[in-house]
């Protein structure tokens, strides 16, 4: 650029202009989408840009949005194409009187790129752990090198029940499948390096955990997809971790829940003897 250092803000965020990079900087403000103010800020080297456009907005502005390379960037590549327009994060709103200067930035932009085509690693780091959300069925967390599912006893199935709450090092999985909560069925499902596809449904699915009203929303659930996928993209296959010991109470909790399933009628005798002494043996 002409000046290291020079500042465009617009809508929502402030891009400054490095000699080798563009850092976006989110506005923290009530008005600006969640999954921005969950991001903070992004250093995107100009090596994981493969084009910049400006376009006409709507109600009096204009687009400035930089293309990121294929699989630079692990939020986009969790995301699928899922994210609606008015939350990318390499979309830059601003007044039509700026235009000019907008595209002054484009033009300087596009003079220094020199890479296109698909990435071959990251290029843009990934959001940082420790990281949770709460999903409709359990409570995941992830902390850089395990991914943990502890089951809710109010929306878990049977199915999740029986299996127990689950652990996975990053060295097992080979991805994540990331369904938006503002879609049907939203779910993110961790993928086994040595599984091929499941066809099993995510509510009864113990890699998986499902969204609803208000469980999973996209800035907590797509980070946390990010940041997994981009640990098990730099991981080599390593044992699992095995998991701690249990609260007695909270073992003691599971075990009724399980009774009142077999009295259900949604647990067999055998389930509910086999997986009694699994927790058992747990304390």
């Amino acid at each position: 650029m002409s000046r290291m250092g020079d500042v465009l803000a617009g809508l929502h965020a402030a891009w400054e202009f490095e000699s080798d990079s563009v850092l976006i900087r989110y506005e923290r403000g009530i008005r600006t989408p969640k999954l921005f103010q969950a991001l903070g800020e992004r250093r995107v080297p100009l090596e994981a840009i493969a084009g910049v456009t400006l376009t006409r907005g709507k109600r009096g502005t204009v687009v400035l949005r930089v293309e990121p390379r294929p699989g630079a960037d692990p939020l986009l590549e969790a995301a699928a194409g899922q994210l609606k327009e008015n939350v990318d994060p390499y979309r830059l709103v601003l007044p039509a009187e700026r235009e000019v200067l907008a595209e002054y930035y484009a033009d300087e932009l596009r003079g220094l790129l020199t890479e296109s085509g698909p990435a071959d690693r990251f290029l843009v780091k990934a959001p940082e752990g420790p990281l949770s959300f709460k999903a409709y069925d359990g409570k995941a967390t992830f902390d850089g090198r395990t991914v943990n599912f502890r089951w809710f006893w109010t929306g878990a199935s049977s199915a999740k029940w029986k299996a127990g709450d689950q652990s996975f090092s990053v060295g097992e999985l080979n991805g994540v499948e990331w369904r938006s909560p503002e879609v049907f069925e939203g779910h993110l499902r961790l993928l086994s390096r040595d599984a091929g596809a499941s066809g099993v449904q995510a509510d009864q699915d113990p890699a998986a955990v499902v969204f609803g009203l208000g469980y999973g929303p996209v800035h907590e659930s797509l980070p946390f997809a990010a940041a997994v996928l981009a640990a098990v993209r730099t991981s080599s296959p390593v044992a699992a971790v095995p998991a701690p010991r249990r609260d007695p109470a909270d073992i003691a909790e599971r075990i009724r829940h399980l009774g009142e399933l077999h009295q259900a009628g949604l647990v067999t005798d055998e389930e509910f003897s086999v997986k009694k002494a699994e927790l058992l043996a747990e304390l």
